[in-house]
Formats: C-alpha cells, sequence, structure tokens
C-alpha cells in the first residue's frame, strides 16, 4: 500500500495529481481549506480532509486523521498555495502574511508534521513551486518571493532529511492552462505568453500531474533536492525570445 497525501487537492494539478495517482493504487488522501469544493471533487474511496494548512493544529490533526486510517505516509505534495498579484506598493503585510502563511509556512508544517512517518517508510516530499520563483515578473512581490522561499526549503530538506532516506524535490509549474488561469488571461495576455514559451502553449494540469507523480515513484529513487521547471522552457529562454523569433 501506498499511501500519498496531496494538498490543495480540491481542484487545479492537485486534483489532477489525486486522479492519477488514484489511477495508479495509491491510497490518496485529498487536503483541501475549501470544504465545498473538496465535497463536490473527492474521488471515490478516498480519505478527503478539510484543513487549513498554515494552522499548525490542523496540521497535525490531518497527519494524525491519515495515519489512523493508513498508518503510514509514502508520499507528501505540497500543493496548496494562494496567488494574489498587484503592485509592490499596494501589497499590505495582511496580503504578505496571507501569501506566505499557505504557500510557505504551509509547506513547511506539513513536511514537519509527516517526517516521522515518512522516515519510516523512506517516503518522498514534492513541493510545488512556480516559474515565478525562479524568474521574478511584476506584481508578484509576495507571490513570487514565497515561491522562492519554497525551492530554497526544498533544497533544505533535502539536505537535511536525505539521511533517513526521504527525497524531497520541487516542481515550478509554468502557464497552465487552468479554468481560473483562462478566465482571467485575456487574448493578449495568452498569446503573449505563447510568444515567450519555446512550446508555444500554456501546460496542462496532467501534465504537471505527470511530473510530480514520477518524483513520487521509484523510478526517481537516485534524485532528491532537484528542481525540475515543467514549464514548456518558458524558464530557458530568458529575455528577447519573441524579438529573435521575427528576425
Amino acid at each position: 500500500m501506498t499511501v500519498s497525501i496531496i494538498t490543495g487537492a480540491a481542484r487545479g494539478i492537485g486534483l489532477a495529481t489525486a486522479r492519477l495517482m488514484a489511477a495508479a493504487g495509491h491510497e490518496v488522501v485529498q487536503v483541501d481549506w475549501d470544504s465545498e469544493e473538496l465535497a463536490r471533487s473527492a474521488l471515490p474511496g478516498v480519505l478527503a480532509i478539510d484543513s487549513d494548512i498554515s494552522d499548525p493544529a490542523q496540521v497535525d490533526d490531518m497527519i494524525a486523521q491519515v495515519l489512523a486510517q493508513h498508518g503510514r505516509i509514502d508520499n507528501l505534495v505540497n500543493n496548496a498555495g494562494v496567488a494574489e498579484f498587484g503592485p509592490v506598493e499596494d501589497c499590505s503585510f495582511e496580503m504578505w502574511r496571507r501569501v506566505m502563511a499557505t504557500n510557505l509556512d504551509g509547506t513547511f508544517l506539513c513536511t514537519q508534521a509527516a517526517a516521522p512517518a515518512l522516515k519510516a517508510s523512506q517516503g518522498a516530499v514534492v513541493n510545488i513551486a512556480s516559474i515565478s520563483g525562479l524568474r521574478a515578473s511584476t506584481l508578484r512581490v509576495a507571490y513570487g518571493t514565497s515561491k522562492a522561499a519554497v525551492i530554497q526549503l526544498t533544497k533544505q530538506h533535502a539536505a537535511e532529511l536525505g539521511e533517513h532516506g526521504i527525497r524531497v524535490n520541487c516542481v515550478c509549474p509554468g502557464p497552465v492552462r487552468t479554468k481560473l488561469a483562462m478566465a482571467v488571461h485575456s487574448q493578449e495576455i495568452i498569446d503573449a505568453y505563447h510568444d515567450a514559451i519555446p512550446l508555444n502553449r500554456y501546460g496542462s494540469e496532467e501534465e504537471i500531474a505527470q511530473a510530480i507523480a514520477f518524483l513520487c515513484s521509484d523510478k526517481a529513487s537516485y534524485i532528491t533536492g532537484q528542481v525540475l521547471a515543467a514549464d514548456g522552457g518558458f524558464e530557458s529562454t530568458g529575455v528577447g525570445l519573441p524579438a529573435l523569433r521575427a528576425t
């Protein structure tokens, strides 16, 4: 039995990952703070837990529920995150803390709480950061900084937990064709992203899920402390690609 916890699993990349792992035979635990959406999206036979991962007490209770039902934890996918965008001067401390509390604090708290069980199983952690943690962008001072911190946290955990057989890696999605992105991205924004991405398209939730599942699997048994940009080549191209294509 392989028990895999996925936070932020009521929608988007988290839900796609839950579906993929469940289809592969994992005992999946879907965690999300949106209880209504979680109730709608919970997969048949899974343990669905309503939990705010920025709250240490709720995280401890979530881990206790998983161990009470399954007795072990093999994989932890720290996918839950919030995104609030705006100019630097409009980023209030309250907004800064909301973003950091889930994106960074939550990732730290879940890994810390699950560590004893992961030591027993010699399991894996996969943190979901973002292309915004690898390259700066306008309007993302809190979000981008939180994701850059998640990348560093991944390396810190990999360095310390590796001696216990725990692998810790990070996936940095680029633009992904989620319902939310398609609702807020204008055609001009979509065209600009396509111009800047070598593969000329957004990624899908399922493609990101495949990268996550690989890093959780035995196929990645000698991979730890790594940052995988699943972004169609967006991060690698730097600046000026659209202009170069026009020449």
